[in-house]
């Protein structure tokens, strides 16, 4: 749900092993074309497993100064259904502009292309009734001094959960990373995340993250860039995850290319 890796797959990822891996650049508009795709062999996000499938995960990106535009995707190998569960397709939308290469305001329109999905109609903005899911956030990048993220994300319109008197929750999560390199070629990240908000159980609610305020999303991705040739690399990623809330764990290779 961004990015790769976000795996959790990463995070990241969030943030966020999303590696775009072509670029162009147009002297006259100075605008850049990022395209690319990772393949994980599990789609987890924020510490929940989004498809019980190897996930292909292309991406494109249109960047300009601090600002970018672009449309990243999530697309389960299996087409595995059963009950209310189906394998996961994803597409969003997003809008971002980052500030000194330090802080970052993002927001991101969710979708799900399921036609198992009731609320499978791309163009349906009714609130009630619509698939779509929208997030602000804003993160702190860190900084060669300062090797600590920070990601702050709420759902502010469409499909969020709902309390027992139908208001929406905003769901939060709040995720802090810690990364540095070792080995001069081994960059690793931290990383934990927490719900912040609980529903109220005794109602029947249910949350987005997790049933209760608390951590949903802790682990560690290590990356490496295998050599192919002199001129051409594969970032490699694993990380291991685990919920304690659902008291799940798993373990997530990730490919860019």
């Amino acid at each position: 749900m961004k990015r790769l890796i976000t795996i959790s797959v990463l995070i990241f990822l969030a943030n966020h092993f999303s590696a775009f891996s072509q670029e162009t650049e147009t002297k006259e508009s100075k605008l850049n074309v990022n395209i690319g795709s990772d393949f994980v062999s599990r789609y987890v996000w924020r510490g929940t497993d989004f498809g019980r499938s190897p996930s292909i995960q292309p991406g494109i990106e249109l960047t300009a100064g601090g600002f970018a535009i672009g449309y990243w995707g999530a697309f389960a190998t299996s087409q595995i259904t059963s009950g209310s569960f189906s394998a996961t397709q994803e597409t969003d939308l997003f809008l971002s502009y980052t500030f000194n290469d330090v802080l970052s305001f993002t927001i991101t329109d969710y979708f799900f292309p399921n036609d198992t999905l009731a609320n499978n109609k791309y163009y349906e903005f009714n609130e009630d009734k619509t698939g779509h899911l929208i997030e602000a956030s804003i993160s702190f990048n860190g900084t060669e001094k300062i090797p600590f993220t920070l990601l702050i994300a709420t759902n502010i319109w469409g499909a969020d959960k709902r309390k027992a008197n139908g208001d929406k929750f905003y769901s939060t999560d709040v995720e802090l990373g810690y990364s540095r390199t070792i080995l001069s070629d081994i960059s690793l990240h931290a990383f934990l995340g927490v719900n912040v908000i609980a529903p109220d159980l005794d109602k029947g609610e249910t949350g987005f993250y997790g049933d209760y305020m608390g951590v949903v999303n802790l682990g560690i991705t290590g990356t490496k860039e295998i050599k192919v040739t002199d001129n051409f690399s594969i970032p490699f990623a694993v990380s291991v995850i685990t919920n304690p809330q659902t008291q799940n764990i798993f373990m997530v290779l990730g490919i860019s290319l």
